[in-house]
């Protein structure tokens, strides 16, 4: 027999697990609950609230919630608890708080821990609505907000003080692919004591080991990789059980950033099949990056795995694999580039990524559109610049498809 638990009263059953599980196994199996059924797929426990045998027991319930015991679905409900558990057993985390975003994950991690006075160095190079968050909305609070270019370690060295609570940085960078050295960046933010707070999305969780590398706090926009299938938004935080419980979870159920019980179980069935696609979209990324290199309609490809990669070192040091995203910069510019995007027949135009489905965007009009031209020059994103995320097609079709639309330039 499974040990079993309470759910808002009700009997429940939990797969055990065993330490020794590879973490293809875990995003199968860890977490699972199971009801008095005895269901296969996960549940959904589809209810904003949960009922009590009494009024001591609903006293009892609010002053000391057990082990698996809920009271509203905006602090907890039992099949997010499920992909709280699953994703934290991937990771190697602690505990793992759902949100309803990814963005609200940023933007939960961050305000949860700081206040007026505090000061937050982060890498310049990051998805235009992170920027929006550091820029406008931490500062708008008092918080100090310092950017530096986030491969340039002496910039981290000269900008990390005594008095810096938090370093923020995306392990990839959208949409220019720049790798960060996370294990030396850690060690500057930890001499410091400032925490280490990662967007680890570009890198999954299958490619980066990020708390290995000196992570404090790991987030993903789960609407990427992992639903992987275009189909709902979510977002998680991981860290230390203290930091999710003590810091995160009061912020995040008081604010509503909640995760849906109905995205929790997509997310889920997404996880147990993470590992298989996104090593098969790598495969298809590595190849596609090197076929397109010298292409006369392209002046850049740039993929973490390819050798002329400026961060192939640290990429072949820190990661089990170079990501599923390309950047394209066409020849031509803005009316090259939308002649490109226009041609295209297989690949879908879309500001996603992570999904079964090839997604090419335009940075410069969409995701980094709010930036300024400067802006956007210093971080290379280039008018002509596409971000191409490649998906589970085949890869001959993919490539037909690319060439053919850079043909009509």
């Amino acid at each position: 027999m499974f040990p079993r638990f309470v759910i808002g009263g009700a009997n429940v059953e939990r797969d055990p697990m065993s330490d020794s599980w590879n973490h293809r196994t875990r995003a199968v199996h860890a977490g699972t609950r199971r009801s008095q059924y005895g269901e296969v797929s996960e549940a959904i426990f589809l209810t904003q609230g949960f009922v009590y045998d009494s009024a001591e027991a609903a006293a009892q319930r609010f002053e000391s919630l057990g082990e698996d015991e809920f009271i509203y679905a905006r602090y907890g409900n039992p099949t997010v608890a499920m992909f709280e558990e699953r994703i934290a057993s991937i990771e190697g985390a602690e505990d793992a708080f759902a949100t309803a975003s990814g963005m609200a994950a940023v933007n939960g991690a961050m305000m949860s821990m700081l206040k007026a006075g505090d000061h937050v160095v982060s890498s310049r190079a990051l998805f235009g609505s992170c920027l929006y968050i550091l820029e406008e909305i931490l500062t708008r609070f008092g918080v100090e907000v310092t950017f530096v270019d986030g491969t340039d370690l002496d910039q981290w060295r000269d900008a990390i003080r005594p008095d810096t609570k938090a370093v923020f940085l995306e392990t990839i960078s959208n949409p220019t692919l720049e790798v960060i050295d996370l294990r030396a960046v850690a060690r500057l933010a930890h001499a410091a004591g400032a925490t280490v707070v990662v967007d680890n999305v570009f890198a999954t969780p299958i490619f980066s080991r990020a708390f290995e590398m000196g992570a404090d706090v790991v987030i993903y926009s789960a609407t990427k990789h992992i639903d992987g299938q275009g189909r709902g938004l979510g977002g998680v935080i991981l860290g230390s059980r203290e930091f999710i419980r003590k810091t995160v979870e009061p912020y995040l159920k008081h604010t509503g950033g909640a995760m849906s019980p109905f995205n929790a179980w997509m997310m889920l069935k997404g996880l147990e099949t993470l590992e298989l696609r996104v090593r098969e979209q790598e495969r298809t990324a590595r190849h596609l990056a090197a076929a397109l290199q010298g292409h006369k309609g392209l002046s850049r490809v740039i993929y973490p795995g390819l050798p002329d990669h400026a961060q192939a070192q640290v990429v072949a040091e820190q990661m089990g694999g170079a990501g599923t995203v390309i950047a394209l910069d066409v020849t031509g510019g803005r009316d090259a580039a939308f002649r490109v995007l226009n041609a295209l027949k297989l690949v879908t135009i879309s500001n996603n990524l992570g999904d079964a489905k090839s997604i090419v965007t335009h940075p410069a009009t969409t995701t980094h559109q709010r930036l300024s031209e400067a802006q956007r020059a210093h971080l290379g994103i280039t008018d002509g610049l596409l971000r191409l995320s490649v998906g589970l097609e085949d890869a001959g079709d993919l490539m037909a498809d690319l060439t053919a639309a850079l043909d009509v330039i």
